[in-house]
């Protein structure tokens, strides 16, 4: 039975391995893969076209697939595709996500109009945008804090839209019907010198006499104003600088294309996604794969770098390493907890295999994304989920390795699923690889006073989580024996010296690093007072054990308590929305805040059951020694 659950478990690890590192598909014979590569310039970073695609999307509707009317489900650059080459036929993809029933009022819609009664298309806003642009003005006139649910619902829907205009206008024209034909004009018009060059003096260009002057004037006039629509409007910038520019000169279509007024020739990269364009709009494979070709090799000439870079970050984000983790780490917490009541020593090993191959999965993502960033682990809400999920696996995978009880399973199952959930959450607002703000630029203290603060924040959660497990486990169900009681309390209370350590050290980091940004080492800004408070807070329970004033079921009540103070110090104070510290803003996440509270005070609530009425004390023929004995230590 454990040779095979053990051979089951390494072929499904294998398994898991396998479909995340593997290769995405094509789409019919074109190197779509290779399109989703193409760097491209957004907010000061230098991302590929597939992260576009996918941080717009969850922006839009909260997740990476579309799923069109016909029920056909389009992959993140096939719609990115359609929405800058085939636009009509975009238009009608259910993008936007719109719940709230006064904006839907708004927009003439009722939910059984959306697909999934909650995603509409662009079609469907046609006509109806001006009064939400109306709406939307009234409500940025009020400040974020205090915005109702509709004012909110209305901003987003507001924002959703301009960023699908703002994609439309990066590499095509509105009028996308026209729009090829006359940049091929363009072309044969450069080609023959017909393109009058600006004049030095600033004036408009001096249109050319001839047989094509009329026309001539006519396609300079068009096209000067649509290319500086597109250079206003556009989303990304996909033009890389030429030899001997800055490296960060990157400009938009639109601009490439005014330029040829000043060069007199086409640059060769906007020449590029015009051939792109009109091979994808006219289903012709052969001139599409070849013009992506061509500027990809282009781009390991000039910039291997970046190439590199956005091809590594393409395939990570097709992989999902952290979504397959997700996965792995309510498998093995199932697992871990079904061990307590059958198979303990066969399904706890298969348990922390999984537990471990998920944690590996997770490493890889965060190296990975270290990598693609230069950064440290921790540069902004999303990253710090992720580290203090990982160290507080990382510590898990530990305590089980030496106490091979399951314990450490189902804590690092628990864990691991909470903060990838969390992560993702908070993935919705946008690229989670930003540009750093200036004050948080500086790579030595990311990777020593955030890096350890965050470690301090992973070890509280952790023995705050283990607490649960000893209350939950030793009230609901038979299998807290004495044994077990005691080994969660030595891991509660080694777990939160070592937080202690880490808080404390962290905390006095960052008052080094505010007096070098800020001129002060200590402001009582909430940030600080909520790192200090984890600090005091821990000390505190530390003194209350060493002092005797509590034992397990009060050192697992205050440990408990640990997971509130921490979750108000790590997002709490960024709701808020004052101080030099609130760099991640989230009002959305309140009532989820709220929520996880209560199930701690409630769980503290039931630790206040007498230890002799908990189902743990009871058990068999050693029903009264256990429960004298429970209530001894537990106390």
């Amino acid at each position: 039975m454990k040779r095979n659950l053990t051979l089951l478990a390494a072929l499904g690890a294998l398994l898991v391995i396998g479909l995340t590192l593997r290769a995405p598909k094509n789409l019919d014979g074109y190197v779509t893969n290779d399109f989703s590569q193409l760097p491209v310039l957004v907010n000061g970073r230098i991302k590929p076209l597939d992260t576009v695609a996918r941080t717009s999307l969850l922006m839009m509707q909260g997740r990476q697939r579309v799923t069109t009317t016909e029920g056909r489900t389009l992959s993140p650059t096939e719609w990115l595709l359609d929405m800058l080459f085939r636009s009509h036929q975009a238009d009608h993809y259910p993008v936007f996500e719109v719940t709230h029933p006064d904006v839907l009022a708004l927009m003439n819609l009722t939910a059984e109009e959306g697909a999934g009664k909650k995603r509409f298309s662009s079609q469907q806003f046609a006509g109806k945008l001006g009064e939400l642009d109306r709406q939307a003005k009234l409500a940025d006139d009020t400040e974020s804090p205090v915005r109702t649910p509709f004012q909110k619902a209305v901003i987003q829907l507001r924002n959703s839209v301009a960023l699908y205009q703002r994609l439309q206008s990066s590499l095509d024209s509105s009028d996308t019907a026209k729009f090829p034909d006359q940049i091929a004009k363009f072309q044969l018009a450069l080609g023959r010198g017909a393109i009058p060059l600006a004049r030095a003096d600033g004036q408009p260009p001096i249109v050319p006499a001839g047989d094509h002057a009329s026309d001539d004037a006519k396609l300079i006039l068009e096209l000067g104003r649509v290319f500086m629509l597109m250079d206003t409007y556009s989303y990304f910038r996909p033009i890389p600088p030429t030899a001997g520019n800055d490296p960060a000169d990157w400009k938009t279509l639109g601009a490439a294309w005014s330029d040829s007024f000043t060069t007199g020739q086409a640059n060769v990269a906007a020449v590029a996604f015009g051939a792109m364009a009109r091979g994808w709009r006219e289903q012709n494979p052969a001139l599409f794969n070849a013009a992506v070709a061509e500027q990809l090799g282009r781009l390991a000439v000039s910039f291997p770098a970046v190439k590199i870079k956005c091809t590594a970050e393409a395939r990570f984000n097709s992989a999902q390493p952290f979504y397959t983790s997700t996965i792995l780490y309510v498998v093995g917490f199932l697992l871990a907890v079904v061990s307590w009541l059958k198979w303990p020593d066969a399904l706890r090993r298969v348990a922390f295999g999984i537990i471990v191959v998920a944690f590996l999965l997770t490493t890889v993502g965060i190296v990975t994304r270290m990598w693609l960033e230069a950064r440290p682990p921790v540069t902004n809400l999303y990253s710090s989920a992720l580290f203090v999920g990982w160290a507080s696996v990382g510590l898990c995978v530990l305590l089980e390795y030496f106490y091979k009880n399951a314990i450490g399973s189902v804590a690092a199952g628990l864990i691991g699923f909470a903060a990838l959930l969390i992560a993702h959450h908070l993935a919705l607002g946008g690229d989670t690889m930003e540009m750093m703000r200036a004050v948080l630029d500086s790579n030595f203290w990311l990777a020593t006073h955030v890096v350890t603060i965050a470690v301090g924040y992973s070890a509280t959660f952790l023995g705050g989580f283990l607490a649960l497990i000893y209350v939950l486990r030793g009230v609901l169900t038979r299998s807290l024996d004495v044994a077990t009681a005691d080994a969660l309390n030595r891991m509660i209370y080694g777990i939160l010296c070592f937080a202690t350590l880490f808080s404390f050290v962290g905390t006095i980091l960052g008052g080094i690093w505010a007096d070098q940004s800020w001129g002060r080492f200590w402001g009582w800004d909430p940030k600080e007072n909520g790192a200090l408070l984890i600090v005091i807070w821990n000390a505190m329970l530390l003194h209350a054990r060493w002092g005797g004033m509590v034992k397990q079921r009060g050192l697992a009540c205050m440990a408990i308590f640990g997971n509130v103070v921490t979750a108000w110090s790590w997002f709490g104070v960024n709701m808020l929305g004052v101080g030099l510290h609130s760099y991640g803003f989230m009002d959305a996440a309140f009532w989820w805040l709220i929520v996880f509270v209560a199930s701690q005070l409630a769980v503290i609530l039931l630790a206040a059951v007498p230890p002799s009425k908990w189902r743990s004390a009871g058990r068999g023929v050693t029903r009264t020694r256990t429960a004298v004995t429970l209530e001894a230590v537990a106390r």
